[in-house]
């Protein structure tokens, strides 16, 4: 007889997401205290287990990522002592991640021997005073992160410790390397450099240009401590050749620097040459003696990496490094593509591209090596992207041979579901909805992705599949990201469903025990046929008679163990995940290439289009005067603050004060606050305040980005608008122009606007197309900050571009899934290599959830 499982054993798989590869994913993971809370409520659970994870939940989902990994360690000790089996997971505090930037391990949990008392909760960051503060200067000599490449292999030669390699390693260097998490073989050949430098011809100071990377030969003449404007020391050296001088410029001084330049000595320096009012300069430059000019093969006389992550005094030792694991390991990398599809597509070989990576031929263009675009940097981005792909084909795969709920979507059905709106579907919507309904009638699941702008109708079009669910006797779970949403969706699909005699139930944190209890029964018994609600939807205890649809709003704000927790609540329904963020088609690609995706591109009649003005702080009376002309017409206006109270070293005016400002400066006008920290009872009673035209102004956070509609407000005033991503600032322009009257929206934006900044507001300025907007932001600001794609669940990629490589990306997902087609398990001999790399890749997460 099998022995029970353990009453926690729910939690082994989220708990090995959270903590896999050193705890590097950790960032992607929201809900923990969720999930923890509802598994502790299970029966059987030991008393001191209990009490022991107890004491971490204020801290397992803390802002402040060190203070998370060390409430986790604490949790995951409590578990091994009630006999939990966590043998693969961390024991001890993780090394710093790349993934998750240069800060310090979590600290280990108290040694001693296990007791039943609970160990001591993590202290709280301390949190300085607010304080007004001038604007930060960018440190002058400031790197980007090294960033290794998520196809590094974990096995086999390149998985040597750096101390091991066969000869001496300067433990300065291996130091420096172990803080930037830079512990093996593997991870020195997988890091990508930044830029590359040519040295193949060294100039002359003369032919130096402004704004480009040089290298020089020239005498040091003069170096020295010079005080500043502040009384701040610095140190210029100068150097000299026949042509001119130059000087080597440092932000801080010191007897190490003036070592480094002594006079009369004649010195390699290579850095970005800027044109200063003393004439040349390099800031902080690489400097190296020119005693090796002629026998050194690896620092001149060819084209160099310079990595990033660090300084420029310490690249040499670094590329001296990375020289000697290139030759010596590079060829020792297993070759996971198939030899046809490399020969296909033209590809070097990875060892050989890896090698050219760190070290390009002489031959090489320095402006293709520099866009990331060589054969080297090419070969590695397809890679990136085809086993992304090759992951998100085989999840595909698995969602199509499961079996699911075959829903009747008979004709009157349909005509049915359609006749509970009170207006026709545009025919976007007509053509979506046809396409949901053939994929419901389907034995397998259906796993769909919507995209639709701002105000498109898609709730509409969820309405219509809920109602098909309904009509199947199936019950219906719709989550979403906010507590206002939930309760507006709960209002909606009470009154449009009520003709088909199902019952709608808010599901939230904030409801009382008696009606959590009460809303918990009925849907278990079935009694209760659609559950709305926030991430309270995925608590252990909700439980469904017969779960046969989800709908997912606005699901990037949710986690990919949210979304799993939720699906899993049922036996395999139909998913619909709905999103108002237009995605770009290839960041669709990569985060849903498991998805059938479905496009919602023509907005209902009778929308008037937005018109969108930036103004900078000085001209803030003329945005005022236009929002006053619109309150004298009776109309509503949102005055949107990007935070709730003041932040330490941020100078910005907060939604408390500033309903304050506007109050006194529409003394006529009745104002409402609403933001994130108030209660829910609070929060709804704003909300009806402002939906019943009972106040006229809405001071608010982002809390009202997604879902609310109040279609007399034509009005949007956004308050520090560079502050916010692209896509933001839509969401946000969304909420106005929902009626028939003219609606706008007004940026104010301070002083310190960035290049950046400015092209955002311009492309806000210019355009209301939610798709153009979404390109423009994944060029602004890469696919690692566009809508949070770290939380996503997917490799990193540190080589692809996704603006740049669609062409890649299109060729790898059809390799992909042309080998998945043929080969639907991976179990041919000769996707063995495959096999090995795609675990390396996606280290266990292709089996964390269907969707994301």
């Amino acid at each position: 007889m099998s022995s029970s499982p353990h009453p926690l054993a729910v939690l082994v798989g989220p708990l090995t997401f959270a903590t896999a590869k050193g705890f590097a994913k950790l960032s992607q993971v929201k809900g923990l205290r969720a999930l923890l809370e509802g598994a502790l409520q299970r029966p059987g659970v030991p008393a001191d287990t209990r009490a022991a994870v107890s004491a971490q939940l204020d801290w397992v989902d803390h802002a402040d990522l060190p203070t998370r990994k060390n409430a986790l360690l604490h949790v995951l000790q409590a578990l091994r002592r009630s006999g939990l089996p966590l043998d693969e997971l961390p024991s001890e505090p993780p090394r710093p991640s790349l993934t998750l930037g240069d800060e310090a391990p979590a600290a280990p949990p108290r040694a001693g021997p296990p007791v039943a008392a609970p160990p001591s909760a993590p202290r709280a960051p301390k949190v300085a005073k607010p304080r007004r503060a001038k604007a930060a200067k960018p440190a002058e000599d400031a790197e980007p992160a090294p960033r290794l490449m998520s196809i590094a292999p974990r096995e086999g030669p390149l998985a040597t410790p750096l101390g091991q390699v066969g000869w001496r390693v300067n433990p300065r260097l291996l130091g420096l390397l172990k803080k930037k998490g830079v512990h093996k073989v593997g991870d020195v050949l997988f890091l990508l450099p930044r830029v590359y430098e040519d040295r193949r011809q060294l100039k002359s100071i003369a032919q130096l240009r402004a704004g480009e990377r040089g290298t020089v030969i020239a005498e040091v003449r003069r170096a020295e401590e010079v005080r500043g404007r502040g009384g701040r020391k610095t140190f210029r050296a100068v150097l000299g050749d026949r042509t001119g001088t130059i000087a080597a410029t440092y932000f801080q001084t010191g007897p190490w620097l003036k070592a480094k330049f002594p006079l009369g000595q004649r010195l390699v320096v290579s850095g970005e040459v800027r044109q200063s009012s003393h004439g040349w300069e390099m800031p902080h430059p690489e400097v190296e003696p020119a005693d090796d000019l002629q026998d050194s093969p690896i620092h001149f006389h060819r084209i160099v990496p310079v990595y990033p992550g660090f300084e420029r005094h310490e690249q040499r030792s670094l590329r001296e490094l990375a020289f000697k694991i290139a030759e010596r390991f590079a060829h020792t990398i297993e070759e996971p593509l198939p030899e046809g599809l490399r020969a296909a597509r033209g590809l070097l070989g990875l060892g050989e591209a890896l090698k050219a990576l760190h070290f390009p031929a002489g031959t090489e263009d320095l402006e293709r090596l520099n866009a990331h675009q060589s054969a080297a940097h090419q070969r590695l981005a397809y890679d990136e992207l085809f086993f992304l792909q090759l992951g998100m084909a085989l999840r595909r795969q698995g969602v199509k041979v499961l079996p699911g709920v075959a829903f009747d979507v008979a004709a009157e059905k349909l005509t049915r579901a359609r006749g509970l709106l009170p207006f026709v579907l545009t025919g976007a919507q007509a053509r979506v909805v046809e396409q949901l309904t053939r994929d419901m009638a389907r034995p397998e699941p259906m796993n769909r992705l919507l995209q639709g702008d701002v105000g498109s109708g898609k709730t509409a079009v969820a309405l219509i599949a809920t109602a098909v669910a309904l009509q199947n006797g199936a019950q219906v779970a719709i989550m979403a990201p906010t507590e206002i949403l939930a309760e507006q969706h709960a209002r909606s699909f009470s009154k449009w469903v009520a003709p088909l005699g199902a019952k709608v139930a808010l599901v939230t944190g904030g409801a009382t025990a008696a009606e959590r209890a009460r809303t918990r029964a009925g849907l278990a018994d079935g009694t209760l046929s659609v559950a709305v609600g926030t991430h309270a939807l995925i608590q252990d205890g909700v439980d469904f008679a017969k779960l046969g649809l989800v709908v997912i709003d606005e699901q990037h704000r949710f986690g990919v163990i949210q979304r799993h927790a939720l699906m899993a609540k049922g036996a395999r329904p139909d998913v619909l995940v709905m999103t108002a963020t237009p995605i770009p088609r290839t960041l669709a690609m990569t985060l849903y290439g498991d998805l059938d995706v479905s496009v919602i591109d023509e907005l209902p009649p009778g929308r008037t289009p937005i018109e969108t003005k930036v103004y900078v702080e000085k001209a803030r009376g003329t945005a005022y005067a236009a929002l006053q002309a619109e309150l004298e017409k009776g109309h509503q206006a949102y005055v949107v603050y990007p935070l709730v109270e003041e932040s330490e070293k941020v100078d910005m005016l907060d939604a408390t004060r500033g309903a304050e400002a506007i109050r006194a400066q529409f003394p006529r006008a009745k104002v409402g606050l609403l933001h994130g920290r108030m209660k829910n009872d609070e929060k709804e009673k704003v909300m009806a305040d402002f939906r019943e035209r009972r106040t006229d102004v809405l001071v608010c956070t982002t809390v009202i980005e997604v879902g609310v509609d109040v279609p007399n407000a034509s009005v949007m005033l956004i308050e520090s608008a560079e502050r916010f991503g692209l896509s933001q600032l839509h969401q946000l322009r969304g909420r106005v122009g929902r009626g028939a009257a003219k609606s706008w929206c007004f940026l104010i934006t301070g002083y310190a606007r960035s290049e950046e900044s400015r092209a955002r507001l311009e492309v806000m300025e210019n355009s209301t197309d939610g798709f153009v907007i979404a390109e423009r932001d994944l060029e602004l600001r890469g696919p690692g900050e566009f809508l949070g794609t770290r939380q996503s669940g997917i490799p990193e990629l540190a080589v692809a571009n996704l603006a740049r490589d669609q062409a890649l990306l299109a060729q790898a997902q059809d390799d992909a899934r042309a080998i998945v087609g043929q080969d639907q398990r991976l179990e041919r001999p000769e996707h063995a290599r495959l096999v090995r790399a795609l675990e390396d890749r996606w280290e266990g997460r292709l089996k964390l959830a269907r969707v994301g």
